[in-house]
C-alpha cells in the first residue's frame, strides 16, 4: 500500500507556504474593502441623505403629506414612519430636520383616547420629549405628533401637511439591491 507525501490540499507535506505574498494580497483586499466601505456610507449619508444607528437607517422625506398619507408612503418605501426611542435617536432626528433647515416633521405617534402609542400599536414606554407646553397643557384636539428642530414633540392636526421621516431596520434583507427608502419614483 502506498502512502501520498501529498495533504489534502495538495501542498507536499513538511514544505513551508510562500505566505508572504498572500499576506499582501489579503492586506491589501483589506484596505480595498475600507475604501468600499466608505464610499458606501458616502452615498447612504451624502447622495442619499440618510441617517444612521446602529440598527436604522432614516430618511427624511421632503414630500408634504398629511399623517396617513406619510404613514403609507413610508410604508410603500420598505420603512414605517420613524419614532425616535431615545434621547440619541431623538437628538440624531432632530439635528436632521434642522440641518435640512426645517421646523417640524411627522413621527410615527398617535394619540388613542389619551394613551399615546406607535404607529406600531405599542404604547409609549420610557422615553418621551414633549414641549413644556405640551406638558402643561396638551392640544388635545389633534391626535398626531411632530417632531420640532428643537428635538421636542409636539401635538398637531392629522390633515396638516408637513414633511417626515422614515425609518428602516438594518438587519431585514431587501429585494433586488434596493436602498432604503428607494421607490420606483425616486
Amino acid at each position: 500500500m502506498m502512502h501520498s507525501n501529498k495533504s489534502p490540499k495538495g501542498q507536499l507535506k513538511g514544505t513551508m507556504c510562500d505566505c508572504g505574498r498572500y499576506r499582501k494580497v489579503v492586506g491589501q483586499l483589506d484596505i480595498s474593502v475600507g475604501k468600499l466601505g466608505n464610499a458606501v456610507k458616502f452615498v447612504k449619508n451624502v447622495v442619499l441623505g440618510l441617517r444612521e444607528t446602529e440598527e436604522r437607517y432614516y430618511l427624511l422625506v421632503k414630500e408634504p403629506k398629511r399623517f396617513r398619507e406619510a404613514l403609507m408612503n413610508c410604508k410603500l418605501r420598505g420603512g414605517t414612519l420613524a419614532m425616535p426611542k431615545s434621547t440619541n435617536t431623538n437628538r440624531l432626528m432632530a439635528d436632521y430636520v434642522s440641518q435640512a433647515g426645517l421646523t417640524r416633521v411627522y413621527i410615527g405617534l398617535t394619540d388613542d383616547e389619551k394613551l399615546f402609542f406607535l404607529i406600531y400599536s405599542t404604547p409609549l414606554q420610557g422615553f418621551a420629549s414633549w414641549s413644556q407646553e405640551e406638558e402643561l397643557q396638551p392640544n388635545t384636539n389633534s391626535s398626531c405628533v411632530e417632531l420640532l428642530s428643537t428635538g421636542t414633540w409636539a401635538h398637531v392636526e392629522c390633515e396638516a401637511t408637513m414633511f417626515f421621516i422614515c425609518e428602516f431596520p438594518k438587519s431585514r434583507r431587501r429585494g433586488g439591491g434596493r436602498e432604503p427608502g428607494a421607490s420606483a419614483s425616486s
